[in-house]
């Protein structure tokens, strides 16, 4: 096996894949890249049983072949290689010897047979999404997926297709985060990919054009440019999100979401990890005050803000409040509450692509 190719190339590819390499196994090629030269382009996978990412870069090939390398070692030798033009060889005791400028190595590999094969994906339905859309729905709702394993189901987001309304859920039993575009799909889906997919997915997405998705009973396939990544579903019950959604509303609140982020932000910031206290958020006339106590002092603030309905006095913890109001992404937001102790809602002024919901905690008599 012979091969020669372009520094840049190869250095952002294995950078882009090895994120889907296994960190902890019990089987050795999985900690590495699997390299194979076909015509005249060079593939490379990485995969840890539950993701694979698969590219093709272009190279001159002189000697077709395929081999397993340590995804650490090489990517630092290719991302310090000296020379723009990079040349490896593999002899028949899977030896490699990687060449640049003045520099040389010779490291073992593994027999690419050693390398577990991608899952086969049959039975899929295929779904078209605008590079656009897709960033902005994973984007939007990925910071809410759970992070704890006391209900694995949540450690993904629901994709739930119904009528052409494309749904994207994430919940993780403090907060729920929606999104919601029209789509042209025929048909009803519903299906739940991991979070950790979706951060890889975001970090693939370029600025435009679109996503081709397949979806079978088991994985799914997204095809990215030249990257194809394979993943495993989430099996279970999801959270049935629209009985979770209140739908009452007893007070309605119009607030600038900027400054609602920097108060937010400023009363935190007596708050940390050991000193941790509820945000007292009271609702009221035409702001909304904010109130934090801990032992290290007291902070307060006002935002103000178009209140429809009356008042009310409610606690939030500062970090689910800050990640709701900072994936807004927009100037402005309607804050919808039923009560004290009702979960509230946050929404877009007009439309309805998005709805967070917060959980509020109880607050102590002060």
């Amino acid at each position: 096996m012979k091969f020669a190719v372009n520094k840049s190339e190869i250095t952002d590819a294995v950078m882009n894949i090895q994120r889907a390499v296994s960190s902890k196994t019990t089987i050795p090629a999985l900690e590495g890249i699997l390299i194979k030269t076909m015509g005249g382009g060079l593939e490379l996978s990485a995969y840890d049983l539950e993701l694979g990412i698969t590219t093709v870069i272009p190279s001159s090939n002189s000697e077709d072949g395929s081999i397993v390398l340590s995804a650490r070692v090489f990517s630092e030798i290719v991302r310090k290689s000296p020379a723009d033009i990079i040349n490896v060889s593999v002899d028949e005791k899977n030896i490699a010897t990687i060449e640049s400028g003045q520099s040389s190595f010779s490291i073992i590999g593994i027999p690419s047979e050693e390398f577990p094969e991608f899952p086969k994906i049959s039975d899929s339905t295929s779904i078209k999404l605008p590079v656009e859309i897709l960033r902005s729905m994973i984007r939007q709702t990925v910071f809410a997926v759970a992070d704890s394993d006391s209900k694995p189901i949540h450690q993904g987001s629901l994709f739930n297709i119904e009528g052409g309304r494309f749904d994207m859920v994430s919940v993780d039993g403090y907060r729920l985060a929606k999104r919601t575009e029209m789509i042209d799909f025929k048909g009803d889906l519903s299906f739940v990919v991991p979070g950790k997919t979706l951060q890889e997915i975001l970090k693939l997405l370029k600025d435009s054009g679109d996503i081709d998705i397949a979806a079978g009973s088991r994985h799914i396939m997204f095809k990215i440019d030249n990257y194809t990544v394979i993943s495993s579903l989430l099996e279970g019950e999801f959270l049935n999100y629209k009985a979770a959604i209140p739908a009452e509303t007893a007070i309605e609140v119009t607030v600038n979401t900027r400054e609602a982020i920097e108060s937010v932000e400023r009363v935190s910031l007596l708050i940390t990890d050991r000193l941790k206290s509820p945000l007292r958020c009271t609702f009221d006339g035409s702001s909304i005050d904010l109130l934090c106590t801990t032992s290290m002092g007291r902070a307060s603030d006002k935002v103000s803000a178009h209140i429809d309905g009356g008042s009310v006095e409610m606690g939030f913890n500062n970090r689910y409040l800050l990640d709701a109001l900072r994936n807004t992404e927009c100037d402005e937001i309607k804050i919808q509450l039923g009560g004290a102790l009702s979960p509230m809602k946050i929404v877009p002024k007009e439309g309805e692509s998005f709805l967070f919901l917060v959980l509020p905690v109880r607050l102590k008599n002060e």
